[in-house]
């Protein structure tokens, strides 16, 4: 190992204990909570940089899950009173948010989360051994293996926790994704009475207004909430009881339904225990469904950062039909040079978004027979991508769309410009007189309204009443 690195300056600089796992003797820091497996873990894979503490809702869905274990296995006589509630205390001192730092093992590695699951059996048992009045490490007064993964495997540990988190970090997605919504529906009642062209492949089409156009944006994020629920439901089926490979080796008859009713307790969450647990243990599917899911609101996003760009561009030479909100200097050559800079960044999250889902894919894809190993790879895309999200339509949200002002005159201008309009004309003089209206104006820079009359073809009152506002952005039932 090299002599700079972190994990060697740590040994040269702090009191060490001496603790064994089945490879052999393992140095480990005296004030440490973990022990010699995820010291272990931790040299192997310095991969990311983002450990397991990164993410509080992996944290205390780890410990939601030991503690239910525990539950089920004391009510089933496998574990004595004093070793149980060592346990829970542990578990409940995550779940206050407490030691989250003994979490040191990387998101990406090998052994499909055998190592975050060890550090969390590890952790767990030096503070309920703490409890109990005995020194870290002293095992056989409480086991990682023996008493804190009693009935279990890192097979239906580490899937079930992960699913939990997600669900856990969805919950504030989707509060954000909410607010985003009420912003863009706020702006389309107060844009209401804006005037403006609409376009539809980048060319004039017909009248409409701003608000009409805001509350479009609000009623398409509006959806979103359902489909996130939707993917959070098929992420409460678990496999936890399957131990293994789905077939409850090592487990008691009766536990897993009981441990999952214990956890469905502790979590809040609607838990369900998989109707096939040997297929529950290698299948990916809820995972996908979530990825996609996120995709698809990464999607509309995008699109959203990218309208917005459009309608804000210029301002002297583009569409500039609203002001977005200042946020810095654009520019170390050019200056007064604005830029979008948080739509762009919306964009960018939405990319890394739209991209991870592809490498959910293939992770899934590549399980083999009872297991899938590249579960933690899943697990940190579905988790990171949550919190880009999140952080990222609380940014567009606050430091953009609700600032957003009309620029009611340039709006009134390109209604004014264009051929678009005449359309609202040929219910009533006629396709082929409209379309030749239109060709005259783009070859005479005309108005429409005005080679209307030219020709007679409509009264003042009738063009007046045609191409009143109320009478071209109304909707139809």
């Amino acid at each position: 190992m090299n002599s700079n690195s972190p994990l060697m300056q740590e040994q040269n600089t702090e009191e060490i204990r001496i603790e064994k796992d089945s490879l052999g003797e393992q140095q480990v820091p005296v004030q440490a909570w973990y022990g010699a497996q995820t010291r272990r873990a931790r040299q192997n894979f310095d991969i990311t940089g983002v450990p397991i503490s990164h993410f509080p809702e992996l944290v205390r869905a780890l410990a939601m899950v030991k503690a239910a274990a525990a539950r089920a296995n004391h009510r089933l006589g496998l574990l004595t009173d004093d070793k149980a509630a060592a346990i829970q205390d542990a578990c409940a001192q995550l779940l206050r948010g407490e030691h989250h730092e003994e979490f040191i093992v990387d998101l990406i590695q090998g052994g499909a989360g055998t190592s975050t699951n060890m550090n969390a059996n590890e952790v767990i048992a030096n503070l309920g051994l703490s409890k109990l009045g005995f020194a870290k490490g002293q095992y056989a007064q409480l086991h990682p293996n023996n008493d804190v993964n009693r009935s279990q495997s890192t097979n239906d540990v580490y899937p079930t926790a992960s699913r939990l988190a997600i669900v856990f970090a969805a919950q504030g997605l989707k509060t954000a994704v909410t607010e985003l919504q009420q912003s863009l529906a706020a702006k389309g009642m107060e844009f209401a009475d804006v005037l403006k062209m609409g376009r539809t492949q980048m060319q004039d089409a017909v009248p409409m207004t701003l608000g009409q156009e805001f509350e479009a944006f609000a009623v398409n994020l509006g959806e979103e909430d359902a489909r996130i629920d939707d993917a959070c439901r098929l992420l409460c089926e678990i496999n936890l009881g399957g131990t293994a490979i789905g077939t409850g080796i090592n487990a008691p008859r009766g536990y897993a339904n009981m441990a999952v009713t214990e956890l469905a307790d502790i979590s809040g969450l609607p838990v369900s225990l998989a109707h096939n647990l040997v297929e529950a243990s290698s299948d990916m599917g809820a995972f996908i469904t979530f990825s996609s899911t996120l995709k698809r609101l990464a999607v509309k996003l995008s699109k959203l950062s990218n309208d917005l760009r459009l309608l804000s561009s210029g301002p002297r030479t583009g569409f500039n039909e609203i002001h977005l909100p200042a946020m810095q200097p654009g520019s170390s050559i050019m200056p007064g040079k604005v830029n979008p800079v948080i739509p762009e960044a919306m964009n960018q999250t939405a990319f890394q978004v739209i991209g991870t889902d592809m490498t959910v894919t293939l992770a899934a894809e590549a399980g083999q027979l009872q297991l899938n190993a590249m579960e933690p790879l899943i697990i940190y895309n579905l988790l990171n991508n949550c919190r880009m999200l999140e952080k990222s339509i609380r940014m567009l949200d606050r430091l953009c769309i609700r600032g957003i002002t009309a620029n009611e005159e340039r709006c009134a201008q390109h209604v004014e410009q264009s051929i678009g309009i005449v359309t609202a004309l040929v219910p009533h003089i006629g396709y082929d007189n409209a379309s030749r209206i239109a060709g005259q104006a783009l070859l005479s820079g005309k108005g429409v309204a005005a080679l209307v009359r030219e020709e007679a073809l409509l009264s003042d009152d009738q063009l007046a009443a045609i191409l009143s506002p109320q009478s071209m952005v109304r909707q139809q039932a």
